[in-house]
């Protein structure tokens, strides 16, 4: 029989993350902001240049602290990831970091409330009850479809698996193949920078809800959700 943690060992990662959190978003919005790689974009690929192996290593470890401790600048990390490394392998670091603070964050959420909720969900009756269900018989297609749509906060989507008691390795890889389309668009804007810095402009974001972009990945979800239909199909 598995013992159970103490508070203090259930509480202490979600502690900490609500502290990162808190310390991030006062002291580092300016040092993680797009202005910030605008201004020491020098100095990073000159970094990169002589450093090809340290480089993404530090990189990674960056990018999964900030997905893990929730702080600003996810964004801005992922157009670095393309800036320094191109298209390939940036959308390899990318998406490799991303996951992995989003398992951290998964675990210490699931660790300090998710067990707690998960047996007062599946002690409910009433409409949480019948959705939770429905969310659990279909897991894969719902997962990948929260990665899938842009609408879907990426912090949200950390946190309801953890809720539902989600396993660890289904999480972890229904997350990295749904980041996949959203973080290819912005490592892709990422590595044409350069030439967004030389005109004195900002990267337009907003290309990622343009209708050639937009609507594949929307398609993507939709055949996702696929196997939720022809269930519901076979059932009538």
């Amino acid at each position: 029989m598995t013992k159970a943690l103490s508070p203090l060992r259930r509480w202490a990662p979600l502690v900490a993350i609500a502290v990162g959190a808190i310390l991030g978003a006062v002291f580092l919005r300016d040092q993680l902001g797009f202005e910030a790689l605008r201004d020491n974009r020098e100095a990073l690929l000159a970094y990169a240049a002589a450093h090809p192996v340290m480089t993404p290593a530090l990189f990674i470890v960056s990018y999964v602290v900030i997905v893990a401790f929730s702080l600003p600048g996810a964004t801005v990390a992922t157009l670095t990831g393309g800036f320094l490394f191109g298209v390939f392998p940036g959308v390899v670091f990318n998406v490799v970091a991303a996951t992995l603070g989003a398992v951290a964050i998964f675990l210490a959420v699931r660790v300090g409330l998710g067990e707690g909720l998960r047996r007062r969900i599946d002690a409910s009756d009433g409409a949480v009850r019948k959705l939770t269900d429905g969310i659990r018989a279909n897991e894969v297609p719902v997962l990948l479809t929260m990665r899938l749509v842009p609408v879907v906060p990426f912090f949200v989507a950390n946190l309801i698996p953890a809720f539902l008691g989600v396993a660890t390795s289904r999480f972890a890889w229904t997350t990295l193949v749904g980041i996949v389309p959203g973080g290819l668009v912005y490592t892709w804007v990422g590595s044409g920078l350069g030439e967004v810095f030389a005109r004195g402009e900002a990267p337009d974001l907003g290309i990622l809800f343009e209708p050639h972009i937009l609507g594949p990945i929307l398609g993507l979800a939709a055949l996702s959700l696929m196997p939720i239909l022809l269930k519901s199909l076979r059932r009538t």
